[in-house]
């Protein structure tokens, strides 16, 4: 016959199987946790590609479901801000389709092409242009009747008045000029020569990617790299003025047309002498000597890492094509590359889309807006699918960093290099530059950068003239003349 358990024994027992149960119990909810958090993660990634990845990867080249949407919609139009048609598909009575671009070479680069490949708008708008929002019972009606659908309409920042005075402005240099909206980043206007017509893109195909020393298919106004010439003193006045911690008050130099160190020999531009300089005559006159004296007496570890900050050596934040900007001067450099690189030359090379942000986040009180060229998405009704709008990327610098630099380049144009816009309706502010290349004195880029009205900028131009020599003489005029076209509006 069994012993019968003492309660003392039972109580054990019956503790030792709560244990047991709490234990299950405990891990049972753990692995419920675990694939709760898991279903969340993936039902987080999955709405984060539908806002935000989708676009990209159906944008894709590879992407068969682009010839999908194809095979059902007529690509859409492109269209400038004030609704004049920059392409469009043109559909014969056959059913034939023709991508046509009514401005042929005019917006070439920043349009682009969609044929043998897209670029430009027809690029960054392809899944728009492709899909067709249209009234849900007219698309069914062309479904049934084996019709394909009209496109989305993409309309974009840019102004076809501005595009055409920067594009005659430019004439028959290469080169590239941006005009854009500093306070929102808007692209207004984009020109990169030489071009082409679009509209002949398989016709011309062959002979423009064979055409290596032109390079017609580049926009030189997002991906083109230059020497910044004198424009960069800018950026060297922007560093003394950060290592001295805002005291420029005490900066002088005596310039004789030229600066000697350790040796090596930086000439003023044409030899000029300048005579007795403080930070705001040396920036004003532009001279090489005074800012080559500068370069040596800053750390070049810190400016490093601020030009870093300034978007050297790093992609921009756009979704414009565009090349990395590249400084690549150490504290190991040699004093030449010091100097050379204080003036603008040596190693240091900009695409004058990074050169007009700058520009613009000095307008904008150190703020760096994205820039844009897709104002807004719409089905071909006109009613609008999607908006885009202004992004602050980040603040480059401080308020009164902006401020100072905004003051030089103001005193450039009251008493400096582009006095051609001096005395005008209204007030401007930049920089020129004559870049050298080649290693020859003779051949140089004209530069100019700048932004009007210098109380209240509204619009900042940019311009890279290849080869043309001095900026103050021809790239100042240009600018002008953009100038003047947006302000008599």
């Amino acid at each position: 016959m069994k012993k019968k358990k003492n309660s003392r024994e039972l109580d054990e027992a019956e503790a030792s199987v709560r244990k047991r149960k709490k234990r299950r119990n405990r891990e049972t909810m753990l692995i419920t946790y675990f694939f709760v958090f898991l279903m969340l993660a993936m039902m987080g990634n999955l709405a984060y590609f539908v806002v935000a990845e989708s676009e990209t990867v159906i944008n894709n080249s590879y992407n068969t479901r682009q010839e999908l949407l194809a095979s059902k919609n007529v690509r859409g139009k492109i269209l400038a801000k004030d609704g004049q048609v920059l392409a469009q598909t043109l559909v014969d009575s056959s059913g034939q389709e023709t991508r046509d671009y009514p401005y042929g070479d005019l917006f070439a680069h920043i349009v682009g092409y969609s044929t043998k490949g897209k670029t430009g708008v027809e690029a960054l708008g392809n899944i728009h242009l492709l899909t067709s929002n249209a009234f849900i019972g007219e698309r069914i009606k062309n479904e049934i009747g084996s019709e394909k659908n009209y496109g989305d309409t993409v309309v974009t920042t840019l102004d076809v008045e501005l595009q055409q005075t920067a594009y005659n402005a430019l004439g028959i240099y290469s080169g590239a000029i941006v005009v854009s909206e500093p306070s929102t980043g808007k692209i207004l206007a984009m020109v990169s020569k030489p071009d082409f017509d679009p509209n002949q893109i398989v016709s011309l195909w062959d002979e423009l990617i064979s055409d290596d020393d032109s390079s017609v298919l580049v926009n030189r106004a997002s991906q083109g790299l230059y020497p910044p010439g004198s424009t960069f003193k800018i950026i060297t006045a922007l560093e003394y003025y950060r290592q001295n911690q805002g005291n420029i008050n005490g900066y002088s130099y005596r310039c004789a047309g030229n600066f000697v160190y350790e040796g090596h020999r930086i000439n003023c531009y044409h030899g000029s002498s300048h005579g007795n300089l403080d930070l705001q005559k040396s920036f004003e006159k532009s001279c090489n000597s005074s800012f080559a004296n500068i370069g040596i007496s800053l750390d070049l570890d810190q400016m490093e890492k601020d030009l870093n900050q300034l978007l050297f050596n790093t992609a921009l934040p756009t979704d414009i094509v565009s090349n990395k900007s590249s400084y690549v001067l150490t504290s190991s450099d040699d004093t030449y590359d010091v100097m050379q690189t204080a003036i603008g030359q040596g190693k240091t090379q900009i695409t004058p889309l990074h050169l007009n942000m700058l520009t613009c986040a000095i307008a904008n009180g150190g703020k760096l807006m994205r820039p844009y060229v897709i104002d807004r998405v719409e089905n071909y009704n006109g009613s609008v699918m999607k908006q885009y709008s202004a992004t602050t990327e980040a603040a480059i610098m401080t308020a009164d960093e902006a401020q100072f630099l905004t003051g030089l380049m103001a005193g450039v144009v009251e008493n400096g290099t582009a006095s051609k816009l001096k005395g005008l309706s209204y007030t401007a502010a930049g920089k020129t530059g004559s870049a050298e290349f080649n290693g020859e004195k003779a051949d140089s880029h004209a530069w100019f950068t700048g932004f009007a009205p210098v109380e209240n900028p509204q619009i900042a131009v940019t311009i890279i003239m290849e080869g043309a020599g001095s900026g103050g003489d021809y790239a100042v005029p240009m600018a002008k003349r953009i100038f003047d076209e947006y302000f008599g509006k």
